[in-house]
């Protein structure tokens, strides 16, 4: 009798043993898929980025180019440009805090918790 309670006893050891690493191994492989899908995600984001950057960069010379020849002088033309920079970056500046950072704190939260709902919804269709 005393030798069957301690062969009980082991197998309940092993087996949380065995429930304690199945755990850590779910909670690493977890964690792995969540940083993959943040880096997909960083990398992806970047790209686009690079690319509005891009497009914005050679329209700016452009409209930059099309203004030096309406009037005639490259420095106008590129001054107007810049004008137009500096008045941009003032309303930015002044409407930064009421407006702008409120929706992209939104905005991040929101494509946080998306992704996140993604996730369960896979584990429940599972």
């Amino acid at each position: 009798m005393e030798e069957e309670k301690e062969k009980g006893i082991e197998d309940i050891f092993l087996d949380a043993k065995e429930y304690v690493d199945i755990r850590v191994e779910h909670i690493r492989l977890t964690a792995v898929e969540k940083g993959a899908k943040i880096f997909a995600d960083l990398i992806t984001n970047g790209t686009v980025i690079l690319c509005f950057m891009l497009a914005f960069l050679f329209g700016t010379f452009t409209l930059a180019l099309f203004l030096s020849d309406v009037l005639g002088n490259y420095t106008r033309g590129f001054g107007c440009v810049a004008g137009i920079y500096i008045v941009l970056a003032v309303i930015v500046y002044l409407t930064k805090d009421k407006f702008m950072e409120p929706g992209l704190i939104n905005l991040f939260i929101r494509k946080y918790f998306d992704k996140v709902a993604d996730k369960d919804d896979d584990d429940e269709s599972k």
